[in-house]
């Protein structure tokens, strides 16, 4: 399994972006793709999160509103839309995939395969 993220810059606040994350060998309907950031000197959290099964998805407080997780037809291609900008989300983003074992199973608990990141810089 690959994963591949992309899509950062630098903008300014207020403004959008999105990011996409193409995964690659997964050879499973049910699995859930992560989004996750890293700011300079933090730990790094999860933005958002998409069950491929259902399409249900997860936001952190933080990003709830302002963020949209979605997918494409093929289900291999997960965006993260970012919208209305903040100076507190210049982060490295990463996407990762959780290889689900069943229904009972929370999904991006605990992932399995990561991609590299991709940076966003927000900044006036």
């Amino acid at each position: 399994v690959q994963l591949q993220a992309s899509g950062g810059g630098l903008v300014h606040p207020g403004e959008s972006l999105r990011l996409s994350c193409v995964a690659s060998g997964v050879s499973r309907d049910d699995y859930a793709i992560g989004w996750f950031r890293q700011a300079p000197g933090k730990e790094r959290r999860e933005v958002a999160c998409f069950r491929s099964i259902d399409g249900t998805t997860f936001y952190s407080d933080s990003v709830k509103g302002r963020f949209t997780v979605s997918a494409d037809n093929s289900k291999t291609t997960i965006y993260l839309q970012m919208n209305s900008l903040k100076l507190e989300d210049t982060a490295e983003y990463y996407c990762a995939i959780d290889l689900l074992q069943g229904p009972g199973e929370v999904p991006c608990y605990s992932m399995d395969y990561w991609g590299k990141g991709t940076l966003v810089t927000v900044s006036s």
